[in-house]
């Protein structure tokens, strides 16, 4: 059974990404938030893949509770 995500913080945050591949954190374990470090291993939880295509700016959730990972769905206001 997997563990439950532990939030890294209570607001989204707002970031530039270059195109690239980048792994967002599910567990909240991570030392990098919100991009995965691989401190999920043993948790039962997988980081989300992203896929930016073109510079862009994104509000990443970090409260675990958004229904849209990576992104703030506004989750964190219910929280």
């Amino acid at each position: 059974m997997a563990e439950e995500p532990i939030p890294t913080d209570t607001q989204p945050l707002r970031a530039e990404l270059e195109p690239g591949t980048y792994w967002w954190c599910s567990c909240g374990k991570t030392s990098h938030a919100p991009f995965c470090d691989g401190s999920h291993k043993g948790t039962g939880l997988q980081p989300k893949k992203m896929e930016i295509t073109e510079k862009t700016t994104v509000s990443l959730c970090q409260c675990k509770a958004t229904k849209n990972p990576p992104f703030c769905d506004g989750s964190h206001r219910q929280l």
